[in-house]
């Protein structure tokens, strides 16, 4: 095989990995990512059962990562701390490396029946729920075909004169080892995919298990970086639960490589062929490093303090970042231009109120009062710009339009003011709600709580969905967006039944929150059916929107 075609077979399969993890973790999430963030949320025993669903999630995520920024999100909102954002962090590697045994076994003969399920699933069903575990099973599909595809690529490679001699200097330099091993982690942005890059080589008699130990050791490593660099631009408080994951994973990794060095590890011991005593080290590894630093995240949670601390404020700085207006007057002239340059303000009008929307039900759990101001303060911004868009069309109103130029004003001014309804049902509805809770300390129910995150993640996902109509005029997403409010509407009124059927049941937390569950239930279903107002005019040029919904009399 040339060296080029090696390199591109290879290439391609490495990403079809990288590509299939991703996409079973971002099946799960659209499915089920409520109840995932619910189950985390819920977890409010000690560090062990912090542990435990943090490994649950892993496997169900296939991302270690994905379940530290969960975790790192969560503290920031105050409803984990750092100590069991880092315990829930630590079982989360022990879940990812569940995931290796598993996709390590022989399960190729499943490829076609993954395939034809989950291309089914995921071409013939509508239900949001049954296309993403179509999803899932793809995903999974693909994994293996990558495997596959990996040690075919890699198969020429065995009888190479250049592999013995790389080889030969990797087991003279496991430092080396480690850290390309680290590397490849920090490049793939997956442990997971990485330790399996590794388990098939091996399987393949290309990398002895002299050189593979040393190169794991780095994957786990280089998984903890990712994790840190990926938080980076959060606040300190959910930084420090990556920084005590990186300091306990890289401080053990160092000392099990010394050790190797140092005597003879009993791999051997570990299984009958190379790739599964590689597998279950790296299972070993994760098992031993949470069983011995569960009774040290407390302490770590202090020195994460410390290496990371609360910075200092200065009285009068300005926090807020500085806006930058899209519209030109200068394109007042030429009206094409001018409702351009006012969709992409209304565009950065609308990721504005999605950024107040977005942290509304973790303020609503644990959010402190302070937290709840930061983000009301952005309902100032949206103000502002739909001050600025509504004075801009008036202005551009004043020269000369055409019919559809003046038409497709009016709309962009309706739906400025249709964000800056939203904005204010946030801000002076929502957080309000939210304040009450935590000055009240009022808890809800498990039940009604996990109904209210299902209807606000599904607001946000019809609020991205409104303004993609909005720039791109799609039809068909007009039409999904407008069925949404069909569904949306059931939603609602089977969250408000079952309150009041966990009301006549006189349970407690029911009890004690029920204006406020009632009121965001109400809110959330007014958000969404503002949001589909965007969609209308669209359907309405296109003759897809009935005039009324009231039946003609007989």
């Amino acid at each position: 095989m040339l060296p080029v075609a090696f390199l591109i077979h290879l290439a391609g399969a490495v990403m079809l990995l990288l590509w299939a993890v991703r996409m079973v973790r971002t099946g799960v999430e659209r499915a089920h990512g409520t109840r995932l963030r619910a189950a985390l949320r819920g977890a409010r025993g000690g560090t062990p059962q912090m542990a435990l669903v943090g490994m649950v999630l892993a496997v169900v995520l296939q991302s270690s990562t994905a379940v530290g920024i969960l975790a790192a999100g969560f503290a920031t909102s105050g409803i984990l701390t750092v100590a069991t954002g880092i315990a829930a962090l630590l079982g989360a590697d022990l879940g990812s490396a569940l995931v290796v045994k598993i996709l390590s076994f022989d399960l190729s003969g499943l490829i076609p029946l993954l395939l034809l399920v989950g291309a089914t699933m995921f071409l013939k069903f509508e239900a949001r729920t049954v296309r993403q575990t179509g999803r899932i099973v793809l995903g999974i599909a693909f994994i293996l075909v990558s495997l596959q595809m990996v040690g075919q690529a890699t198969g020429p490679l065995r009888g190479s004169d250049l592999l013995p001699g790389l080889m030969g200097y990797l087991r003279g330099d496991p430092v080396t080892a480690f850290l390309v091993a680290v590397m490849i982690a920090w490049v793939v942005h997956s442990s997971v995919a990485t330790v399996l890059l590794l388990v098939t080589f091996a399987a393949g008699g290309m990398l002895p298990l002299e050189v593979a130990v040393p190169m794991v050791l780095g994957a786990n490593l280089g998984g903890g970086i990712v994790a840190v660099w990926l938080t980076r631009g959060m606040e300190q408080e959910a930084r420090r639960i990556p920084l005590g994951n990186l300091i306990f994973r890289g401080i053990a990794s160092v000392l099990l490589l010394a050790l190797t060095q140092a005597v003879e590890l009993p791999i051997t011991l570990l299984g009958a062929t190379e790739p599964v005593q590689l597998v279950n080290f790296h299972l070993a590894f994760n098992f031993v490093l949470v069983v011995l630093a569960l009774p040290l995240v407390h302490p770590m949670d202090r020195l994460t303090r410390r290496l990371l601390p609360q910075p200092a404020v200065k009285s009068g700085e300005n926090e807020t970042l500085p806006e930058v207006s899209m519209l030109d007057r200068a394109t007042l002239g030429n009206p094409a231009f001018a409702l351009a340059s006012t969709k992409r303000e209304l565009l950065r009008m609308g990721e504005t109120v999605a950024a107040m929307y977005r942290p509304v039900m973790e303020l609503m759990d644990g959010g402190n009062l302070e937290k709840i101001a930061r983000v009301r303060a952005l309902d100032d911004q949206v103000n502002r710009k739909h001050t600025g868009i509504k004075l801009f069309i008036a202005e551009l109103n004043r020269g000369k339009l055409t019919k559809h130029e003046a038409k497709l004003g009016a709309e962009l001014t309706d739906f400025s003011i249709t964000l800056e309804h939203i904005g204010d049902i946030i801000a002076k509805g929502l957080l309000t709600l939210a304040e009450t809770r935590a000055r009240q300390n009022l808890r809800f129910s498990p039940e009604g709580w996990l109904e209210m995150c299902n209807l606000h993640s599904r607001v946000e996902a019809n609020m991205h969905l409104a303004l993609n109509v909005l720039i791109s005029g799609d039809v068909e997403s007009a039409r999904q967006l407008v069925k949404e409010k069909e569904v949306m509407r059931k939603l609602a009124r089977d969250s408000h039944d079952r309150h009041l059927e966990r009301l006549c049941n006189s349970h407690s937390a029911s009890i004690d929150t029920s204006d406020i569950h009632l009121e965001i239930v109400r809110a959330l279903k007014e958000i969404n059916s503002l949001l589909v107002t965007v969609a209308y005019p669209i359907l309405t040029e296109s003759g897809l929107l009935l005039e009324s919904r009231l039946a003609h009399a007989s």
